[in-house]
């Protein structure tokens, strides 16, 4: 009897789910952007775990339905993330505009003229005189310390708090979203971008869907101390399993 009972259990849970599937509906939709055309990048469809393309002219096609999460990620523009509502399904053509991301260099100004003051009078106090060891005349190699330590290093947990301030000073961003930024900015700080592209194997354009898409995991927000690092690592690495399996839809 209870193994019957088991049967149908599952039974139920297998037509639930099939029809939470055949629920969802096709979504067109465009992102669009005032100054610069969208090219290229990904929407992701969390909850249904699958993605689609966007193309030369900012279209995409994905099956979805109320409450579903959806991210959209390109390189040309910042990552947004929205849940869908009932009168966003029923668009003909569903809208997106997303913001350019702020790529650019800092501007370095170089002066062409270079002032050299002659020595006056003897040089051999200069050659006598006995100097001490100081930054200047023995300087560091920082990006190869011989004892492996980093020297003025990143406290990488202020800065991710410093950015969830900033965040909330300029705009009125949900705490959802918000942890969401300040995640895939705290990793991309503290991890270089050939752990993505040569061990993660993740295209340019994948990571920040890649990073918005683990930021999901509550667990994500549990390995964000110095100290878990290497947690924090088994963790992408784990989830990057999880985002290759990610279906693509097809027309």
């Amino acid at each position: 009897m209870k193994r019957v009972l088991k049967i149908g259990v599952l039974l139920l849970c297998f037509q639930m789910s099939f029809a939470q599937a055949d629920n969802r509906k096709p979504l067109h939709g465009q992102v669009v952007n005032a100054s610069i055309a969208p090219e290229n990048g990904y929407v992701i469809n969390i909850t249904a775990q699958t993605r689609t393309n966007i193309t030369t002219d900012g279209f995409f096609d994905l099956l979805a339905q109320p409450k579903d999460v959806l991210v959209f990620t390109s390189v040309t523009f910042e990552p947004k993330k929205l849940v869908l509502t009932a009168a966003n399904c029923l668009e003909k053509s569903f809208r997106v505009s997303l913001n350019i991301a702020n790529n650019e260099l800092e501007e370095v100004v170089v002066s062409n003229r270079l002032k050299v003051n002659a020595l006056s009078g003897s040089s051999q106090r200069f050659v006598d005189k006995k100097y001490f060891e100081d930054q200047k005349s023995s300087p560091k190699n920082s990006a190869m310390p011989s004892d492996g330590s980093i020297e003025l290093g990143m406290d990488f947990v202020r800065i991710f708090k410093e950015i969830k301030k900033i965040l909330k000073k300029e705009s009125k961003i949900q705490a959802e979203t918000l942890n969401d930024i300040a995640f895939s900015q705290y990793v991309k700080i503290n991890f270089d971008p050939l752990f993505f592209e040569r061990d993660l194997k993740l295209n340019k354009d994948e990571i920040d869907l890649f990073l918005w898409y683990a930021s999901e995991d509550k667990q994500s927000r549990e390995f964000l101390e110095p100290e878990d690092r290497f947690l924090l690592m088994d963790f992408l690495v784990s989830k990057n399993k999880d985002f290759k399996t990610i279906r693509t839809f097809e027309e």
